[in-house]
């Protein structure tokens, strides 16, 4: 299944926000968003997601989903976005529970999305109980619960400290390695964007345009090999010369806002 961004214009109020926004995530692809702050990635990301109307154009899926998709697209957030008073296994069971699956038929779906995500073992805890990490992991398996097509990503990774980042950018690697399910990836973070995707779509300062889409050559198991260090920082330093200039602009403009 595919995911088109169809020439999306949208406004608040007077405010221009994204402008003429085209492409296309193809299917079991993972395109990054970034570009200055205040240029409408995460905007972007929910009219894809169908949670806010544009202006005008489009967010479109084409195709079939894959097979026993219960929602061919769904969000894992920068915020974790759990329900504080559900256990591990009610959190991923959460958006099941209206799908008409049987209970054990549901009991299943959970088993594998904690098994993929290695929380088998805390299925009783409760989010306070987790680390940030973990809990990130949480969002993530209830995003795999309902078999998506492609995964709507906003920043899922900018609230943890280094060392829990690196170890979840590897969890997104395993994830997405059999190429069944894609992803649009919204981050600030050039390192995750060239780590992750395999192609970049950088936008320019607001109202949002298309400046350039980056294709990386490499697959992701290449790029975990320590020799593809030098690559990959080449990757980060080419991107940033896209964006420097007006990223420096926008955040003056947020100072003297």
């Amino acid at each position: 299944m595919d995911l088109i961004a169809d020439h999306i214009i949208h406004r608040f109020g007077a405010l221009d926000v994204l402008d003429d926004v085209s492409f296309t995530v193809g299917a079991g692809e993972v395109v990054a968003i970034v570009g200055p702050s205040g240029c409408g990635k995460s905007t972007l990301l929910s009219v894809l997601g169908g949670l806010l109307q544009p202006s005008s154009g489009s967010g479109q899926l084409r195709g079939a989903p894959p097979p026993g998709s219960l929602n061919p697209l769904t969000f894992v957030f920068q915020d974790f976005a759990l329900l504080p008073w559900c256990t591990v296994e009610e959190n991923v069971e959460f958006p099941l529970l209206h799908t008409g699956l049987s209970t054990s038929a549901r009991e299943a779906v959970v088993a594998d999305a904690l098994r993929r995500t290695s929380l088998a073992d805390f299925r009783g805890a409760y989010p306070k109980q987790l680390s940030g990490g973990m809990r990130q992991r949480v969002g993530i398996a209830r995003a795999l619960a309902v078999r998506p097509a492609i995964l709507l990503m906003d920043e899922p990774l900018s609230a943890l400290d280094s060392q829990t980042r690196e170890l979840l950018m590897e969890d997104f690697v395993r994830l997405l390695a059999d190429g069944s399910m894609g992803a649009v990836y919204v981050t600030h973070n050039l390192e995750e964007a060239v780590r992750l995707a395999d192609r970049i779509v950088v936008l320019s300062r607001r109202p949002g345009r298309v400046r350039e889409v980056v294709t990386i050559a490499m697959t992701r198991t290449e790029r975990g090999d320590i020799l593809a260090r030098e690559k990959l920082l080449k990757l980060q330093s080419e991107l940033w010369s896209l964006i420097r200039e007006e990223a420096i602009d926008a955040e003056r403009e947020v100072q003297h806002a």
